[in-house]
């Protein structure tokens, strides 16, 4: 149990820091916001990295920390976007970059960690119904008003990794009856990574949809799901 205080305490310190960082993005958008973003994204790495210590080593663990590593540069590069706007699309893409190799390591480490000479329909599915659901985003895009002009190639890839992740652990815990509560939980968390990000959609490439209630609910989705899978490695 002791390995559970810990957690707690990161898991509380994120949820402030979270407050402290949407009060001052709810205000303008600025290097401070950055940074309290950052300190509450650095909590959910911490969480991983206490559930590996306590839970040790297995591919899964290490995979899904390396992840959460590139979520923390992820939230930087696309926060910077707001704070050095002549820089805009270059932060853009960093910040999908580094969150679609976040969703490789995911998805890498629960084959790695569940997956044993079962039907290789378990993983091929999956990864053909995140590319379908990745490209057919694109097309109701217009009706979503919603204009990708410019990352519709950036989108398709990040899609495809964002809904293969989701894909996958639900393909596993479907393997596994829903016995292992590890995948269950990184499935969950895909669940909430999905609808941040199509909040997020709205926000990056809509008009209009910046209000507090987009970002706020944007963020709570989003940190949720990344705490869920670090906390998930605990339970492995």
């Amino acid at each position: 149990m002791m390995p559970l205080i810990p957690i707690i305490i990161l898991i509380c310190a994120g949820a402030v820091l979270l407050f402290f960082f949407l009060k001052e993005k709810v205000k303008a958008y600025s290097v401070k916001a950055v940074m309290f973003k950052a300190a509450a994204s650095i909590c959910f790495v911490g969480v991983a990295a206490v559930s590996l210590f306590a839970k040790g080593y297995h591919a899964l663990s290490i995979c899904v920390a390396l992840g959460l590593f590139f979520g923390v540069l992820g939230d930087i590069w696309l926060d910077f976007k707001y704070v050095f706007k002549e820089h805009d699309k270059i932060f853009t893409y960093a910040g999908f970059i580094m969150f679609a190799l976040g969703h490789a390591c995911y998805i890498s480490g629960m084959y790695l960690e569940f997956f044993n000479e079962q039907s290789p329909l378990y993983i091929v599915l999956p990864l053909v119904g995140g590319l379908l659901i990745s490209i057919c985003n694109l097309f109701i895009a217009k009706p979503m008003k919603l204009d990708y002009s410019g990352y519709k190639v950036i989108s398709i890839i990040y899609g495809f990794f964002l809904f293969s992740m989701t894909l996958s652990a639900l393909s596993l815990s479907i393997m596994m009856g829903f016995n292992n509560a590890t995948l269950v939980m990184i499935f969950a968390g895909g669940l909430l990574f999905t609808i941040s990000d199509l909040i997020l959609s709205g926000t990056y490439f809509g008009k209009g949809k910046e209000r507090p209630v987009d970002i706020i609910t944007n963020s709570v989705t989003y940190y949720a799901a990344q705490f869920v899978i670090a906390l998930a490695l605990f339970f492995i």
